[in-house]
């Protein structure tokens, strides 16, 4: 019975290595620069490897990361020998280094009076020397501005980066003669938002600004025409979860509401419509065809728009999609 096994142990063996004979012979065979992109994979130490025939095609990687390991995050915030990383929100990239604020020495201490007299004329002479010239400055103060709206607006941080690169490029550009920095802060601002398809309408962004609606406008039309910004028209649909969540209405209201907007963008009626005005009478008109009534009043306010508004285009929209109430 014994012996069998032991032949079958054997013939498996002898399989195994003619398969590993076999691999390696095709590996050294190989053109490392013909083979299919697709069939290249990364290990766990970061070699590239041809996956059929396990030859190694790369094997002399960088590792960019730390050379220490951590298994939790304040395992890895306490080893980390590193600031913040670079920032375009920030004037000089977050390059330069800050003198902190609270006064005490590495151990935690508090320092004496005297040396807080020589940090405070540190702190003012760092914060000075920061900014080198006039064109710095106007930066500096611009990110501010952008920084502060973004807050105000709810903006994500990829939206603020994104604002700040299109300010500095029309600062590159020389896009500020005869322009107040607030307004070219804010239209890069709402630039942004558009590009990164976060809802935010001009009604929405004018009260946070220091300049007025028209002033906006007309500054993010020419930064657009003059950078190439590649935005396309709103869509009312990104406004409806954040006009339906205010309004405190059911999910059924939202979907049909999107449903109301796109039947009606088929019929040709969204051309030369606000999308904020035309959201908000898609929400009325599904609130109406759900029996999850809300007044026109309540909806407007959520929208930031008219009432009359709301009134024209829900029934334009009702009757595209062959109703009447």
């Amino acid at each position: 019975m014994g012996r069998p096994t032991r032949q079958r142990q054997a013939a498996s063996t002898s399989e195994t290595h003619s398969e590993q004979s076999n691999a390696k012979q095709d590996a050294e065979a190989i053109d490392p620069t013909s083979v299919d992109p697709d069939e290249v994979i990364k290990t766990d130490d970061g070699e590239l490897m041809h996956e059929p025939t396990g030859l190694i095609l790369e094997d002399e990687q960088i590792d960019h990361g730390p050379e220490w390991r951590s298994f939790t995050q304040t395992e890895r915030d306490k080893k980390s020998r590193v600031g913040a990383p670079m920032t375009e929100m920030m004037h000089d990239r977050g390059l330069t280094t800050t003198i902190g604020w609270q006064n005490k020495d590495a151990h935690g201490r508090s320092i004496s009076s005297e040396k807080r007299t020589q940090m405070h004329r540190l702190r003012k002479w760092q914060n000075r020397i920061r900014t080198q010239n006039a064109s710095e400055r106007n930066l500096q103060q611009a990110l501010g501005e952008i920084d502060r709206m973004a807050s105000a607006l709810g903006v994500p941080d990829a939206t603020r980066e994104m604002a700040s690169v299109i300010y500095r490029r029309a600062l590159n550009e020389d896009l500020l003669l005869g322009r107040s920095i607030e307004a070219v802060a804010t239209a890069a601002l709402y630039a942004a938002c558009r590009q990164e398809n976060i809802p935010r309408s001009l009604s929405e962004v004018t009260p946070v600004s220091r300049v007025n609606r028209k002033e906006i406008g007309r500054t993010y039309r020419y930064i657009s025409n003059e950078l190439g910004l590649e935005i396309e028209p709103a869509d009312p649909k990104q406004y409806v979860p954040r006009f339906t969540s205010k309004l405190d209405v059911s999910a059924e209201v939202q979907q049909k509401a999107k449903e109301v907007i796109d039947v009606s963008a088929e019929a040709g009626l969204l051309s030369g419509k606000s999308p904020t005005g035309f959201a908000a009478a898609a929400i009325y008109a599904a609130s109406l065809l759900c029996n999850d009534k809300v007044t026109q009043r309540k909806v407007a306010d959520a929208a930031n728009v008219t009432e009359v508004t709301v009134r024209s285009r829900y029934q334009e929209q009702l009757e595209a999609m062959g109703l009447e109430m």
